[in-house]
């Protein structure tokens, strides 16, 4: 069997890969783009791809093609459809991720609810050396115990941020992105009324047609004085545009690990807000702890080892 990796890159290179060798050909290619896709899938059997598009075109390209390794859980970049006409196997990596993406929410959270960045300048700036007692406190920060946490999205990942916050003291409120979720642990509500009551909001919802731009200019009006926003779904869920206008109108604070088009361009509304200190942006990297990558890595070997065997 012959198989490549086709953006090896997005795996890190902390991990080790060696475990492929073991069940064919290997060949490992970085990063590929689109218009090499083509080639270098001539010949292959099984593929393993993060965010390489492989639709109609790639598939029809491949005379052998017999599996297709998603190195996620979204598997959005594949033609599913066409995969199952040609008999092509697609199989997707479930679950790694939750840990990781769960404790990235809450560091977010604590990072911007304890304004971590003005009191670690504060100090690294040398102003506590001049200061005339012990402590400083130029800007107030919040205890999360006794906060109303609302969680956009109720899935494995949302269910563990929600049981989380319930822990640390919160009382969660839920909005069913889809409207099929009852969950009898989480008080169920509507998108305005968990928007306009929440002190810490964060979304763990798919992008689909129910939840494109979902938070717009509109509804993010809602949002309490010093709510603090966390988008770890994925981007397009809040229209970005909009984002930028209210962090400069309102009183917000936002932490996003997702954007609608990634990476992030020089032109894009968020990287021109004013108020920065409102926004903490890191780049996708929720999903990606080094143990994530690790369950990944040996998901996909699984998956093709049952293909092999079965």
């Amino acid at each position: 069997m012959k198989i490549a990796i086709l953006d090896a890159k997005t795996l890190g290179k902390d991990v080790s890969l060696d475990e492929f060798n073991k069940l064919g050909e290997l060949s490992i290619y970085d990063v590929t783009k689109p218009n090499e896709t083509k080639r270098r899938l001539e010949d292959i059997d099984i593929v393993v791809t993060n965010k390489v598009v492989i639709d109609k075109e790639m598939m029809d390209c491949s005379n052998k093609l017999k599996l297709i390794c998603v190195a996620a859980t979204g598997m959005n970049n594949i033609d599913l459809e066409y995969a199952k006409e040609k008999g092509i196997i697609v199989k997707n990596i479930a679950g790694y991720s939750t840990a990781s993406v769960v404790q990235l929410t809450f560091s977010m959270a604590f990072y911007l609810m304890g304004h971590l960045k003005y009191y670690d300048n504060y100090v690294k700036d040398k102003k506590w050396e001049d200061s005339d007692i012990f402590t400083h406190l130029g800007r107030a920060f919040f205890e999360l115990k006794g906060k109303k946490w609302g969680v956009i999205g109720l899935g494995t990942i949302g269910i563990e941020v929600a049981n989380i916050a319930k822990a640390f003291g919160c009382e969660v409120e839920y909005y069913s992105s889809s409207g099929k979720n009852h969950n009898p642990n989480f008080k169920r509500v509507g998108l305005d009324k968990l928007l306009k009551e929440s002190d810490v909001i964060s979304i763990h919802a798919p992008l689909n047609i129910d939840t494109k731009n979902l938070l717009n200019f509109e509804n993010l009006q809602f949002l309490k004085d010093g709510a603090i926003l966390l988008n770890l779904g994925r981007g397009g869920i809040i229209n970005e545009l909009d984002l930028a206008k209210a962090i400069d109108s309102k009183n917000i604070f936002v932490g996003l690990d997702v954007l609608e088009h990634e990476p992030i361009k020089g032109y894009h509304p968020l990287n021109i807000v004013e108020n920065r200190d409102k926004l903490f942006i890191t780049p996708h990297i929720g999903w990606a702890s080094y143990e994530a990558r690790v369950r990944l890595v040996d998901g996909i070997i699984k998956n093709i080892q049952e293909f092999l065997n079965g």
